[in-house]
């Protein structure tokens, strides 16, 4: 890598080289320089022997291995051609003492700074030379009877300084720039390593990915979205996504969407697919990203899943009513058999009568609760005022059997609440919970009925300190028929979930055994104001 640098460098310098010859020797011509110089013969002679040198210098350059000493060579035979040329148009006098410190400068910027420093020693100490053996007239070049020995030794100490100031400069920059280019070779090759692995990755994705630009024309196009799509990325780049995956259309649309894709004359594909904006670092748009799954398979295992949880459900509810059921028909059967025999005293058939009555009410409460829940009415929502159904819901919980007047029921709430749900719904909703938290404390305690509006939620929260739900009853209160109390259907918290779902709400508990518990109602807050 280093040979190859040195190598285009030392093919500028000769061409430089050769450039700044043709410009001297054209000069020569073109100025007639006979008129200036004693000896112009001379400067054509070392002209064409710059010319021929530099000939063989372009036929060495890729036979020599030694390079850098090879450049060292060059560069101090130019040194001394410059004395030449110096020698010849007039020592101190002479117009090209400007051609070593371009040799100076060339040495610094092809080698090094150290290189430039050899250079300028050896400029200055020839051309210091020259002007002494001038000054003594040793050399044959004439000068001015003027010009006194300060004059040479100031010329002389000029020159130094020019000199090595230039190779210091030069091997500065030259030693900075060198610094710059291995920095940005070094973060070139990270970068193209990086757009490697990057690619590697994005190609071993099992989900399809693809990015446009902002016009919606593809950049990338991975072998998992090649599979997926079934058209392949090479002829898809450059063209609309909408080629591969006619479902979108431009502009894309952020988030998740599901859609189908054409498999073949009778196949469809499911496909999910999430959509995002590309922004740069200035958060300025570039384009957009897609991934996207085939979930065809996923589909089908989900459906299959459904029906035999729903077969499942089916069979449990099953059991469960039978069960329910069951219990008062046989408490039912037996009152009845002994009613039938005649042989029992009056006062116990009228205790017998009442057995089986209230046996058949909590048999057609099972049966309309599960009706209830099972073939839930559709709710006819409307505005309405949820603390006045609360108002009324508490003062019938205030009355009922299971409170034996040693549960308080407190109320944090005041004014009107409006919100777009079914009166009848929420009543039974409200009446559920509380009868459930009353029926949890047979002891007694509080019941604390709050309810809170945010900005887009309505939340209502029934809090009791009774018993508490154990963490394994914990997710199973809200299936049906499930109880923990001796009495009830364990439909009420059934319906009350169901109920609250079809309003698009949620309706969640917590709970700390033998201290508390709350249920929390949140509704969309779609008062109408």
């Amino acid at each position: 890598m280093a040979d190859n640098a040195l190598t285009l460098r030392l093919k500028a310098l000769i061409f430089f080289r050769a450039v700044f010859i043709t410009l001297l020797l054209g000069s020569a011509y073109l100025f007639r320089i006979e008129y200036f110089y004693a000896h112009p013969n001379a400067i054509s002679y070392l002209i064409i022997v710059l010319y021929v040198l530099t000939i063989i210098y372009s036929l060495l350059i890729h036979r020599i291995r030694n390079l850098f000493l090879f450049t060292y060579v060059q560069l101090i035979i130019d040194v001394f051609a410059e004395i030449t040329l110096i020698y010849i148009t007039g020592g101190i006098e002479s117009w090209f003492s400007f051609t070593l410190i371009l040799t100076v400068l060339s040495s610094s910027i092809i080698l090094n700074k150290k290189a430039g420093y050899v250079i300028a020693s050896l400029s200055s100490i020839l051309y210091g030379g020259l002007l002494d053996l001038q000054f003594y007239r040793v050399l044959p070049i004439e000068y001015a009877d003027i010009m006194q020995e300060k004059q040479f030794l100031y010329n002389i100490f000029i020159h130094t300084i020019s000199l090595y100031i230039t190779s210091y400069l030069a091997g500065y920059l030259s030693s900075r720039l060198e610094k710059t280019v291995e920095k940005l070779e070094e973060k070139d090759t990270h970068l193209k390593d990086l757009e490697l692995f990057n690619m590697k990755v994005i190609e071993s994705l099992p989900s399809g990915l693809f990015t446009t630009d902002v016009n919606g024309d593809v950049l990338i196009f991975n072998r998992a979205a090649e599979k997926i799509s079934g058209t392949p990325g090479d002829t898809l780049i450059g063209s609309k996504i909408d080629r591969a995956l006619p479902f979108l259309s431009f502009p894309l649309k952020e988030g998740r969407h599901e859609a189908t894709l054409k498999a073949g004359k009778d196949d469809q594909k499911i496909i999910g697919i999430n959509i995002s904006v590309l922004r740069d670092i200035n958060g300025k748009e570039t384009g957009f990203i897609g991934v996207f799954q085939d979930l065809t398979q996923l589909k089908k295992l989900e459906a299959a899943i459904k029906q035999k949880e729903q077969m499942a459900a089916i069979g449990e509810l099953s059991a469960n009513i039978a069960h329910e059921i069951r219990n008062p028909i046989a408490s039912m059967r037996g009152s009845i058999e002994m009613l039938r025999d005649d042989r029992i005293p009056a006062r116990h058939r009228e205790k017998l009568m009442d057995i089986a009555l209230k046996e058949m009410e909590r048999l057609n409460n099972i049966v309309t609760d599960f009706l209830t829940y099972s073939k839930p009415r559709s709710p006819e929502k409307k505005i309405i005022d949820l603390h006045l159904l609360l108002e009324e819901t508490l003062s019938l919980l205030n009355n009922i059997e299971q409170n034996k007047g040693n549960i308080t029921i407190r109320r944090d709430f005041s004014g009107p609440l409006y919100v777009n749900a079914d009166a009848q719904n929420m009543r039974q909703v409200f009446w559920n919970l509380g009868l459930n938290a009353i029926e949890s404390m047979e002891n007694g305690g509080e019941l604390i009925v709050s309810t809170r509006q945010d900005h887009d939620s309505v939340r209502i929260k029934f809090s009791d300190t009774g018993a508490g739900i154990s963490p394994e009853n914990r997710e199973k209160i809200f299936f049906p028929f499930f109880t923990t109390k001796d009495r009830g259907t364990g439909l009420g918290l059934a319906i009350a979930y169901r109920i609250i779902e079809e309003h698009n709400g949620r309706l969640s508990v917590q709970s700390i055994p033998g201290i508390k518990t709350e249920f929390e109602i949140i509704l969309e807050n779609q008062n109408g104001n």
